[in-house]
Parts: C-alpha cells; structure tokens; sequence
C-alpha cells in the first residue's frame, strides 16, 4: 500500500490491484496520459488496504481490478457507496462478463485488460467532466432528491446534478454526468415543478440552464438539418425545435 505527494489541479487516482505487472502497466499508461493531466495519488493490492487510503485522503477516482484475494473490486464499489465523498469508479479487468454488474454500482466506464493509453484517457475524460460540471453547480437549485425505482432499488438523485430529463415513451430519461436513470412521470409535471432552473428545448426535453455550452448547426435523421445544444457534462447533442430556437439563443447568450 502506499500514498503519494500529487500536484494539484490534477485528478487523484487510486490504482486497487493485487498484480505487481498490472499495477506496474498502470503506472506507465498514466505517466503517459496528457488528457486530462492525472497525477497516480496512492496504489492498493486490496480491498482493505484501499479502504484505509480512501479514508486518509482525497482520491477523484480509483482504478479497480474485479478479481483479488478477499473482497473483490465489486464488494468494495459497494462499500464506496456509503462514503460522503467517493471517488468515482473506473473498473480495470480481465473479465468482461462483470460490465453489468459494475454499471450497476454506477461505474463511469468498465477497461478490460490490456487497456491501451487512448481507452484510458477517454475513461478519466468522463471523470474530468463529472468534476468540472460538479464544481458548476447551482447553489440556487433546491436542495431535493429524485426518488427513482431501477432494477429492484431505490436511487436518490440529486436534483443539482441533473443535466437533462428526455421523454422517452412511457417514461423520463434523467441524465447527470456520471450515468442516466430512469424516472416514471410526465415532462410537463417536471417543467411545471422546476421550470426556473430547466429549460423546455423540445417537446421532448428539458434541459439545465446552468448547463448550456454552446447552440450548434445539426442534422437529425428524422427531423432533417436543423439544430441542437451541446450541455456541460455530456457529449450528446440534444435537438433544439424550430420553435424554441430563438429562446434558447437568448439562453446561450446570457
């Protein structure tokens, strides 16, 4: 186990694997990395031996490996979800059979062994992303939770760290920077609810104000050329209607 001095203003990184080669192979790919800067912040052959870092210090993500003696990297991802401050999870394995299970304790992104340098940097791009876009946050916002019903459990999701709600069919699609959920419920109701802080861009879709990057010239396949918001946090385009357009001009300007 060992903790290392790290820059600042570069993302922390805990690397929780019991393979010498594999954590040696990690060190290399993350000297290499130049987007974004990281900096290796501590390393753990196990599950116990990460616990005790995490809870002396600060880690903006951990790297686990799935297979290790005593608790695996998906035993301490749960024990994760109790901590006020997490990390953010990327699992690094040799065993891709576990991808599901990982999402489900709300990974940002599943590498299976070798991991090439150019995986692993878009991988820390999402974290970066989640950090820039969590630093953003509307104080102003009130201080609610989503109450969400997903695969037999309950979800509280923060209301500040919504992005968009997307009507999908019979159901809402509520998308934060880490990963979307899904909401039972009615756009309208939403709009109504928090139309001060989330923006009607589409029948379809209600965006964050906060979030709004930048209006861009788009071609949809269904509704032809036309144009779409790009949103801090996530690279998906959303489609703007011609008849919101004007207003959601107004909203990149301000």
């Amino acid at each position: 186990m060992s903790a290392l001095p790290t820059p600042t203003g570069v993302l922390q990184v805990l690397v929780v694997d019991d393979e010498q080669l594999a954590r040696a192979r990690m060190r290399t790919l993350l000297a290499d990395c130049k987007s974004p800067l990281v900096a290796l912040a501590g390393e753990a052959v196990n599950a116990v031996q990460a616990m005790e870092l995490l809870q002396r210090q600060h880690f903006d993500v951990a790297l686990l490996d799935i297979h290790m003696p005593g608790a695996d990297g998906l035993a301490l991802a749960r024990t994760l979800q109790s901590m006020a401050e997490a990390p953010a999870l990327i699992f690094v394995t040799a065993h891709a059979e576990h991808a599901v299970e990982a999402f489900e304790l709300e990974a940002l992104d599943y590498l299976t062994k070798p991991v090439r340098l150019e995986r692993l940097q878009q991988a820390l791009q999402k974290v970066e992303r989640l950090r820039q876009f969590s630093r953003g946050l509307d104080a102003d916002l009130p201080q609610e939770m989503l109450v969400i019903q997903e695969r037999g459990r309950t979800e509280r999701v923060p209301l500040q760290q919504v992005i968009y709600f997307k009507a999908e069919q019979k159901y809402l699609t509520v998308r934060t920077a880490a990963r979307s959920y899904i909401l039972d419920g009615s756009l309208n109701d939403v709009e109504e609810r928090y139309k001060e802080h989330f923006f009607r861009i589409h029948r379809n879709a209600l965006i964050a104000r906060r979030a709004v990057r930048a209006l861009e010239k788009h071609f949809d396949p269904e509704e032809g050329e036309g144009w779409a918001v790009r949103l801090k946090g996530v690279d998906e385009l959303l489609a703007v209607s011609r008849r919101q357009l004007a207003a959601v001009r107004e909203l990149v300007k301000s």
